[in-house]
């Protein structure tokens, strides 16, 4: 098909992923975490082993914890380019029959910019919506603007939480976070 433009159209999608996809998942996040978390983790902290982190992935997408604990991919073509979390949210202050969160959002660092982003976003709020959320949060770590800039652009808004993760246990590696949400459904 293609647009009254003559050109080609881009064969883009979203769907929920299925244990195939642990490979290319696997492969994307070893690609593309340390790009996305470079100065907030130390470089020994991202997985190397494609393999390790594909049965992480294969274990998960087969069992997930909960039916509402879903993974979803972008694809360009048949090609994994991105992939969004999405579960019932967590937080204390939150109801977990009411409000679901967005954990991650991670795309290929040569795939950003070409709406694969905005189509997993959208993927994955309608997919709250779908579970019966009525309000979607994210956690953003505080110094990513890009991220953050995204999801207010998105219609998110900071709703006051914030909180301040040891992510080694040792109080070595703090991260502080603040929480978007967006009304859903």
């Amino acid at each position: 098909m293609t647009p009254a433009s003559g050109g080609p159209t881009a064969d883009v999608s979203v769907r929920v992923a299925w244990s195939d996809d642990a490979d290319a998942i696997a492969a994307l996040q070893v690609r593309a975490w340390p790009d996305l978390y470079a100065g907030v983790l130390p470089a020994e902290a991202f997985p190397t082993d494609v393999d390790a982190v594909a049965a992480q992935w294969h274990r998960s997408l087969s069992r997930p914890a909960d039916a509402r604990h879903r993974v979803l991919v972008a694809l360009e073509r048949n090609r994994v380019v991105g992939f969004a979390l999405t579960a019932p949210a967590a937080d204390p202050d939150c109801d977990p029959l009411a409000d679901g969160e967005v954990s991650e959002v991670t795309l290929d660092p040569h795939e950003r910019g070409k709406g694969h982003g905005s189509r997993l976003l959208q993927a994955a709020v309608d997919t709250l919506a779908a579970d019966r959320f009525t309000r979607a949060v994210s956690w953003v770590n505080a110094g990513d603007d890009a991220l953050r800039t995204f999801l207010t652009d998105a219609g998110w808004a900071p709703d006051t939480a914030h909180r301040e993760l040891d992510l080694d246990g040792t109080g070595a590696t703090r991260v502080r976070q603040v929480r978007l949400h967006t009304a859903i459904g």
